[in-house]
């Protein structure tokens, strides 16, 4: 290894600013690539689990980085492997029949494209705009809709909108009834749709303060203070916090990963999972009039949260004493690129934790609860996206998404009512669409070896055993192969899933385990055999377990932009492999419904969802008892006779 290079503490830390640069320069000058050549990503290549499980304090490190790279001139994609340990190129292929996801400075080219256009600029003119510096187009992904002349071409489609400032938002006036093409290997306008003029809505969207004007005057400040600092301790990329130990890493793809999640019980450190990440995502929309009706954006394959990824601001995106992260990536030409404060860490209160007061002799005894949090949120063009793994003192973990932004706009004619969507200014159409998120978690509760049980609850038999009727009962059943936990959550029967340990048992005798809690959900309203239920085939159902396979990591396959479909989730599960007492993974899928509204304009106030993973059977009781009262303040007492 160059001497140069900085030294790592642990396999799974991600890759440092001078391993990227090695990484891409040692593939430049093997390769011989010419400047053609573009770096989709750049990422650590995880090395495999039992190498993770079994590293110790001072061991030899191996590191390897994953690339994906992109020839614009011979169009072609490529996957390469290099060992950061002996500057070398270890593997490199050509994938066929693939587009990678689409790259950040794409985004822009794209747009000057379409601005630049003869045939564009036409239609703009015939439109009354002849300032086209003000339009703003935003590059979507073509998705496959089995249209011949697309085949094997790297496409983007762009929706415009026109601004009436620099800082002005644009979403408010849709330049609807046009749309081009756009060929990003050649970065030229392949084709021009236009269905004629639509008026452009009347009014503006304006959010900045500056924008919306007099702002309220009754709110006084709130400060979160930790005097003698934070309660976690920091070593590289692991985080220890009350019992507590959690490993996190960050690449383009998925952004936030965890690793070696455990909780430290009677002096042992408890393993709960092995790596959680979010395997992807797909926002469909439910207008069938073009172009909304191709909207399909993977943001997690399609082009990545990692790289979207936000620099995060105190006091704003993060409250209190912040501990910050930087993102180390890799842009287009292989240099490696920067996001400062692309993680957030910090504590939060989280109000009360347990509370008893004893009525007969006066006796209270309450603790506040305080949760550990760490996100990071990224733009995807026009929304915002929060992610946030929660981690509470009774061993709770729970993952969250904040979605925000600005909705996606068509404009209508005045006096039209909008069918597929609402109004939410005049002539200003929010069309319905719906988020799904796929949560991958590598469980590895009490050990790698572990199965999934369902949990229904159903009423009891009528009978003399159960004279008032009042009787229900909770069933498990655990699943043995990937046919049987292809599954939906069930608010009539209150369903829930166990992970468990069959070979642990607790203090009851039975296997330790985490049930996974569903939140919000929704189904998708797509057609079975549309396109975008062949692409995302992983929305049709909430729960799948697969054995563990390192080469399983999305919902969606490795590469969902531009893809006919079938890959991924439904397509693994046809082995119907045994998920019983085995190294299992589960994937869960969370859906928001949305049925756009007036009060989601001009900025979408944060929605919330997510699930939560909880201790059942796990710990032998309550295993945040030991929780010291909170310090009194102005004379109360959080703990008394």
């Amino acid at each position: 290894m160059s001497e140069t290079l900085t030294l790592v503490n642990h396999p799974l830390e991600p890759l440092t600013t001078e391993e990227v640069r090695v990484a891409t320069s040692v593939i430049k000058k093997e390769k011989e690539l010419s400047d053609t050549f573009r770096f989709v990503s750049v990422s650590l290549y995880e090395p495999a689990k039992d190498v993770v499980l079994n590293f110790k304090e001072g061991d030899a490190i191996k590191r390897d980085a994953f690339l994906i790279l992109l020839d614009n001139k011979e169009e072609k994609t490529y996957e390469a492997t290099v060992s950061i340990n002996e500057e070398k190129v270890t593997s490199w292929k050509h994938v066929p029949g693939v587009q990678p996801p689409i790259m950040e400075d794409e985004f822009l080219a794209c747009e000057t494209v379409v601005k630049n256009d003869p045939q564009m600029q036409e239609s703009f003119i015939k439109r009354g705009i002849t300032d086209f510096d003000l339009v703003m187009a935003d590059p979507w992904s073509a998705g496959n809709f089995g249209i011949e002349e697309e085949e094997g071409k790297r496409i983007a489609r762009t929706i415009c909108w026109l601004k009436t400032s620099k800082h002005d938002n644009g979403y408010a006036r849709p330049i609807s009834g046009l749309h081009a093409f756009v060929d990003l290997n050649k970065m030229e306008v392949i084709k021009v749709v236009d269905h004629g003029v639509v008026p452009i809505p009347p009014n503006d969207g304006k959010y900045d303060p500056e924008g919306v004007g007099k702002l309220r005057e009754d709110i006084k400040p709130l400060d979160i203070i930790q005097p003698e600092g934070p309660s976690f301790s920091i070593n590289g990329h692991e985080i220890s916090w009350q019992k507590w130990k959690i490993r996190f890493g960050f690449n383009p793809r998925e952004g936030l990963v965890l690793h070696t999640v455990s909780y430290t019980d009677k002096g042992e450190e408890r393993p709960i999972m092995y790596r959680a990440s979010l395997s992807e995502m797909v926002v469909p929309y439910g207008d069938p009039a073009d172009p909304v009706n191709r909207n399909n954006a993977f943001d997690v394959g399609e082009y990545g949260v990692g790289m979207l990824a936000n620099p995060l601001e105190l006091g704003c995106d993060c409250l209190g004493e912040i501990q910050y992260f930087d993102a180390v990536l890799a842009d287009s030409n292989g240099d490696p690129a920067t996001i400062p404060n692309a993680i957030c860490l910090h504590e939060e209160d989280y109000g009360i934790l347990w509370k008893h007061t004893d009525f007969r002799t006066g006796k209270v005894e309450v603790r506040r609860s305080r949760r550990l949090v760490l996100s990071s949120i990224s733009t995807v063009g026009n929304y915002e996206y929060g992610f946030f793994w929660y981690f509470y003192q009774d061993g709770n973990i729970e993952y969250e998404v904040k979605l925000t932004g600005i909705l996606h706009t068509k404009a209508i004619a005045a006096g039209e009512t909008p069918k597929y969507g609402n109004l939410l200014a005049p002539q200003l159409d929010g069309p319905n669409h719906q988020h799904f998120f796929n949560v991958r978690l590598d469980m590895m509760v009490d050990g790698t070896n572990n199965s999934v049980v369902e949990v229904n609850t159903e009423s009891d038999q009528p009978g003399k055993h159960n004279p008032f009727g009042n009787a229900f009962i909770a069933k498990s059943t655990t699943f043995e192969q990937e046919f049987d936990a292809v599954r939906k959550v069930n608010v009539e029967s209150a369903r829930y899933w166990k992970i468990t340990n069959p070979n642990t048992k607790n203090i009851v005798g039975q296997p330790v385990g985490y049930k996974l809690f569903p939140g919000e959900n929704a189904v998708p309203y797509a057609q079975k055999d549309s396109s975008i239920m062949k692409r995302a085939g992983f929305i049709s159902n909430h729960l799948w377990v697969t054995p563990y396979d390192q080469s399983e990591k999305y919902a969606a396959g490795d590469y969902p932009n531009q893809h006919e479909g079938g890959e991924g989730l439904p397509k693994w599960i046809q082995q119907n492999r045994s998920i019983e007492n085995t190294d299992v993974v589960v994937w869960y899928t969370m859906g928001h419904h949305h049925v756009t509204r007036p009060e989601d304009w001009p900025i979408m106030p944060a929605a919330y969802m997510g699930f939560a993973l909880k201790p059942v059977g796990f710990f032998d009781q309550n295993p945040s008892i030991d929780v010291p009262p909170s310090k009194p303040k102005h004379g109360s007492h959080c703990a008394h006779e």
